[in-house]
């Protein structure tokens, strides 16, 4: 009798173990085992375990290919769900060969694992794994597209943006992209933690205007950080203004400006007073230290109805210097694009609260930008695309799906539940002043003009001119992340792709990158996004992007949701008055009408809360809990960009010490590992 041993680990989720009755069978070169139930003394396959098995032949099977896995009903139980890590196999011979699963399995499912190294499609050398693999594929095609009466195809959300997976509910997806039962419940109970303390105050669904700002500083007891009182105390003061259009949540806008634009007639004698003494615009300009924020992409976009009368979005334009301290300063605000008397120029020296009216119009429409460009499509809709086109073009075994998938983790489930919750006709979103269709067009117009090289961040600073611009710490922490990312990347690519040749061989890697450019660029040419792989560098460029995407600029643009949203006044997603149009009209009185009533404001500041809450079961960036690559040589790899990403951690905890705002969100430990919130 020939023997071969088997550690088989059931996973640590909530819920994970099995009562029911498991059965392996050991597929070889050379034949196949008996289906042989695995049952020790005792209970097996509970959650978090690792049970020891062992399967008898009369001969060997040679080299091993498939590991087939059932399960039936234990008695008459109902049906119990199994989640199963890996299955470590140790052949007669010695050899111990890794079997990654990390998958839920139902009873009667029948489930096939591939083991050993990872193998690009032309690598499979046996009739039986070559058959697999395209039987693998067509079952996931068949999962992760919609097939309608014509065609098969991805589902289209709207005209214009990136194509979304079929599923309308998180219920209709794959068990293994769901949310673990234990996040399930913990976001569960933060919505109605959130719910029933507003509910208490009365604060949830209020028709009533703040009598005053300070009232806003009650919306939440306990609910608070050292930023979001930070950001309550100076939201008023122009330098905390300047501040966040570098280190806040949409650090993406801004870009230096060597010449005013023709629609922007900002005069040396308007902003003066707010140089250096002895300076002038035009001096400024050259040194490289006025910059522009202009908000063009928005104009003509239709706002939505607000009891019954339109609201009002500015497409504006804001003028920054950089002053001898450092700081970058707003010295002009027109709120429209073409100017007329109807449309002066703000300036800081004008009546306070129509400047801090100026400001605000123009976060609010930055606020919009950032909601649904950069945070919703830029990373969620765009890792999206990522996610399914691998899920539909890769097999299990490829490196590159060894690679990428854990950061792929939750993203179809939080981004299918979004649609809802979030973006949809009657979601948190659809209360900004452009609501829900103005949203979308304004995605449909950044998707247009999007470029490859914008997502890419060393291009993306230099094409914006921002390279020495003083105190930008997103733009410190994001190039050191995509360098790390890049060293990374470079040493597993090339580790699989030794030649360009290999990449254009391999069709699998063909078809992802060829459906990323039809449903996520929609074959836009102009974008620059690759529609096919022509050698290694491009590969690494592209996988790059993709981690540096759904890791860093994620958390760039999320995690401090609570801290700048919360306090409505400084960052509102919905304004209610129409912005000025002369000075000297305006009090504070006026702030309180513009701003949000009641109930829309905790709904913003309570979106800010849910979309920054910290799980159990969060998986920091570089951590990848689930080992699927046999070979040692990417095991390696991995402790080198773990140990890279905790120099780096250190390093900015230490500057974070000499700051008066500590900029937080692009500490490696602050961030995850793919977009789950």
């Amino acid at each position: 009798m020939t023997e071969y041993k088997l550690e088989v680990t059931t996973g640590d989720k909530q819920y994970a173990g099995t009562w029911d009755h498991v059965f392996i069978t050991l597929i070889g070169t050379e034949g196949q085992s008996e289906r042989t139930e695995l049952d020790n003394y005792g209970i097996d396959f509970t959650t978090g375990t690792t049970g020891n098995y062992t399967i008898s032949t009369n001969l060997s099977l040679g080299k091993l290919l498939l590991v087939k896995v059932e399960k039936d009903p234990f008695l008459f139980l109902p049906e119990d769900e199994w989640y199963i890590s890996k299955i470590v196999v140790t052949t007669p011979e010695g050899e111990a060969i890794l079997f990654p699963c990390y998958r839920w399995i139902s009873r009667g499912e029948l489930v096939e694992l591939r083991g050993g190294r990872a193998l690009k499609v032309f690598e499979d050398d046996h009739p039986m794994l070559i058959d697999h693999r395209k039987e693998e594929l067509i079952l996931k095609k068949s999962l992760y597209q919609k097939v309608c009466m014509c065609a098969v195809q991805w589902k289209i959300l709207a005209e214009g943006l990136p194509h979304v997976n079929q599923y309308n509910k998180t219920s209709e997806l794959p068990a293994e992209i769901r949310f673990s039962k234990s996040k399930t419940t913990e976001a569960d109970n933060v919505k109605m933690q959130t719910g029933i303390e507003l509910k208490l105050k009365g604060l949830l669904g209020s028709a009533e205007q703040w009598e005053s700002i300070e009232d806003m500083k009650n919306i939440f007891w306990c609910k608070k950080t050292n930023m979001s009182e930070y950001v309550t105390e100076h939201w008023k003061e122009d330098d905390f203004y300047g501040y966040q259009f570098l280190n806040a949540l949409n650090p993406n806008v801004i870009k230096r400006c060597s010449e005013l634009p023709p629609n922007f007639p900002v005069t040396e004698e308007m902003v003066k007073p707010f140089l250096e003494e002895g300076s002038s615009l035009q001096e400024e300009l050259k040194k490289g230290n006025i910059f522009l924020c202009d908000q063009k992409k928005m104009d003509g976009i239709p706002p939505r109805s607000y009891n019954g009368e339109p609201l009002h979005v500015t497409a504006g334009l804001c003028l920054f210097y950089v002053n001898p301290e450092n700081k970058l300063m707003p010295i002009a605000i027109q709120l429209h694009q073409q100017p007329s008397e109807q449309n002066p120029i703000f300036l800081p020296s004008d009546p306070e609260t129509d400047w801090l009216l100026a400001k605000m119009f123009i976060r609010n429409a930055d606020a919009m930008d950032h909601q649904a460009v950069q945070h919703l499509m830029n990373t969620h809709f765009l890792a999206e695309v990522y996610t399914v086109a691998a899920l539909r073009s890769f097999s299990v075994i490829h490196p590159l799906y060894k690679l990428l998938f854990p950061h792929f983790r939750y993203t179809l489930h939080v981004n299918t539940a979004s649609r809802t919750t979030l973006l949809g006709p009657d979601g948190v979103l659809s209360k900004s002043s452009l609501g829900y269709d103005g949203l979308m067009e304004l995605m449909r117009r950044a998707l247009s003009e999007m470029t490859y090289s914008s997502l890419c961040l060393p291009e993306n600073i230099t094409a914006r001119g921002l390279e020495s611009i003083p105190n930008f710490y997103y733009r410190d922490d994001g190039l050191k992340l995509w360098n790390i990312i890049n060293s990374f990347v470079k040493a597993v690519v090339e580790y699989y792709y030794p030649s360009d040749s290999v990449v254009r061989k391999d069709t699998e890697l063909q078809e992802w990158i060829s459906e990323i450019f039809t449903h996520g660029l929609l074959g836009n040419k102009a974008s620059g996004f690759p529609a096919s792989f022509d050698t290694v560098q491009e590969v690494i460029k592209f996988i790059t992007m993709l981690i540096f995407t759904v890791t860093v600029q994620h958390a760039a643009v999320n995690n401090g949701q609570f801290d700048y949203y919360s306090w409505v006044p400084n960052e509102s997603l919905l304004l209610r008055k129409p912005p000025p149009t002369t000075k000297g009209q305006s009090s504070m009185k006026t702030i309180l009408e513009t701003l949000p009533d009641v109930g829309e404001t905790v709904s913003f500041a309570a979106m800010g809360w849910l979309l920054t809450e910290k799980y159990t079961d969060v998986v920091p960036m570089g951590t990848y809990p689930e080992e699927r690559f046999h070979e040692p040589a990417p095991k390696q790899m991995i402790k080198k960009f773990q140990a890279q990403l905790s120099d780096l951690s250190e390093a900015i905890s230490t500057r974070n010490l000499q700051l008066e705002t500590p900029y937080i969100y692009l500490n490696p430990t602050q961030i995850e590992n793919s977009i789950t919130i």
